[in-house]
């Protein structure tokens, strides 16, 4: 069975993608290796989704599941691990459990996964106690002591909002320097509730993800370690997009992002990018829906002129 659109990766950008293809009309198979919704499920509220005055995560992820489900969209658990481009233009995506999809039109929605310490019990914490994100979490602590670890300019301008709510943020950076900018270490530099622990690692959390997180231990270049307090950590060391397999395809920009503009084409006919794996500015699951719906729109188009 060939399909009009493969979508693969099956979160905010993925599934809104489904919903505007069964919309025009086409037939549409979105495959996701983990959870559908994408990693909005860690989030245990959310505030900045338009017409959502307060929503979990996991309540959105399974409102948009839903939402595509009753288009008629067909949702699939497979893990993508490689994707080529056939004789006649169409495509076929083959799983690591073995299996292959064809469709005439491609959506590559696989997002990033975010960059974590690696340390014991941190999965756990993840949606209590640590975040990836103080844009969305970031009102839950207000006045209370938080901790970023990073010091590029994503950690920096977290620890820049975070100092606006919180009584007392410690940034935690390995390196004996901030790297991100200077207007930004400036900026952070005069706030006065703002530590920041040079030449530092995390490691290990405290607390009980029953209850929640209570603080971190940092060890420092002179070999003392050191609690911290903290409510809810942010982890701002890095992101890693879900490209690999499609990069024969789809060309990847230096940080492994698909090279693909607003309007979501690649320069493979036929196959399109959308949401956080593609080169973009702002990450939001707002401006993920909107790539979703862009692509698809343009996935339609596509079909239709072939």
């Amino acid at each position: 069975m060939i399909h009009d659109i493969l979508i693969i990766g099956g979160g905010p950008a993925g599934l809104t993608a489904a919903v505007y293809a069964r919309r025009a009309g086409k037939d549409a198979l979105v495959l996701e290796k983990n959870a559908f919704g994408g990693q909005i499920t860690n989030s245990p509220a959310v505030e900045n989704i338009p017409g959502f005055e307060h929503v979990t995560g996991t309540e959105f992820a399974d409102r948009l599941t839903e939402q595509a489900l009753a288009q008629g969209a067909v949702l699939e658990s497979a893990d993508v691990i490689s994707l080529t481009r056939d004789e006649d233009g169409s495509f076929t995506a083959r799983s690591a459990e073995g299996e292959e999809y064809r469709g005439r039109a491609v959506i590559l929605a696989a997002g990033t996964k975010h960059r974590t310490l690696g340390l014991p019990g941190e999965e756990d914490f993840i949606g209590n106690g640590i975040s990836f994100c103080a844009v969305c979490d970031g009102a839950f602590c207000k006045d209370r002591p938080v901790a970023v670890v990073g010091g590029g300019n994503s950690a920096l301008q977290e620890a820049l909002l975070l100092s606006e709510l919180c009584e007392q943020v410690t940034v935690i950076q390995n390196l004996p320097s901030l790297t991100g900018e200077k207007p930004l270490c400036d900026a952070l530099t005069e706030k006065e509730n703002v530590d920041i622990l040079f030449s530092s690692l995390v490691t290990a959390y405290e607390g009980d993800p029953a209850t929640g997180l209570t603080g971190v231990l940092v060890r420092h270049a002179n070999g003392l370690t050191e609690r911290v307090r903290a409510d809810m950590v942010f982890l701002a060391v890095g992101l890693e997009p879900q490209n690999g397999p499609f990069a024969d395809l789809a060309p990847l920009d230096l940080r492994g992002y698909a090279d693909a503009g607003e309007d979501c084409m690649t320069s493979t006919p036929g196959l399109f990018a959308a949401g956080d794996c593609r080169r973009k500015k702002i990450r939001q699951v707002t401006t993920a829906a909107a790539d979703g719906a862009v692509a698809a729109l343009a996935a339609c188009d596509y079909l239709d002129g072939r």
